[in-house]
């Protein structure tokens, strides 16, 4: 499939994001393309991503078993299994996607795009797995490694320290603000962007009538997370 120049221009601001400029861009296009947009566009010879999910899968879990191997000489296998889990699933792998926007990127077909498919962590975990797959394909594990590691390894460290890659900011900042003695803590929206199908908003998280954080969510649960984990982050509370 011949990519549009509008399209281009879009995956070569991914490439930006992700600090990876692919050789070949048809595999990074590929690797964002659901069955749904690939069914849709049979005629085309469209391919979709879910071969690319497959050894994207197993990339990330390689990944992750030989950092946590190098990383926690003490843990035993059964502990190293309990923890690679807690990294590799798809909550986990929906939040490092939406980290890097990938929604934004995704062919979809029209009936996943109307109803929310590029917010879906069932989507976005796949896509995630399948650009990790085209990055291998692409460029080798060493180029997949830096990609995962470099983008996520500090939210993968703070992970194991909870148990589960995501973590809930806002709990976690609550305490952190009741330590510190202060009255209050409230979410504010700053602005909405968008259309219905695809808003992003923008939340303040203010303390005492100070503002201490900042995010941008595809929704408000998930701007109000990004606030509080920026506002942890500015803490001191997360390693930055």
């Amino acid at each position: 499939m011949k990519l549009s120049s509008s399209r281009e221009k879009l995956l070569k601001k991914l490439q930006s994001e992700i600090k990876y400029n692919f050789k070949d861009i048809e595999i990074l296009n590929t690797s964002l393309t659901h069955s749904s947009y690939a069914n849709e566009n049979k005629d085309k010879n469209v391919i979709s991503n879910e071969r690319l999910e497959f050894l994207g899968d197993s990339v990330i879990s390689l990944v992750v078993s030989e950092y946590l191997y190098k990383r926690f000489e003490e843990f035993p296998e059964g502990e190293l299994t309990k923890r690679r889990a807690s990294v590799v699933c798809e909550s986990s792998l929906a939040f490092a996607a939406r980290k890097i926007n990938l929604g934004e990127y995704l062919l979809l077909g029209k009936g996943e795009d109307a109803t929310g498919g590029r917010n879906r962590d069932s989507i976005l975990a796949d896509a995630f797995e399948g650009l990790t797959g085209a990055i291998f394909v692409d460029g080798g594990l060493s180029s997949a490694k830096e990609f995962l590691l470099g983008q996520f390894e500090r939210e993968v460290i703070y992970a194991l320290s909870k148990g589960s890659l995501f973590i809930d900011y806002k709990t976690e900042l609550q305490e952190l603000v009741q330590k510190m003695g202060k009255s209050s803590i409230e979410y504010r929206v700053e602005k909405e962007t968008g259309p219905d199908h695809n808003k992003k908003f923008y939340m303040n998280v203010v303390v005492d009538n100070e503002i201490i954080g900042s995010g941008m969510g595809r929704n408000k649960k998930e701007a109000e997370q990004m606030a509080a984990k920026q506002a942890l982050l500015k803490i001191g509370e997360l390693d930055g």
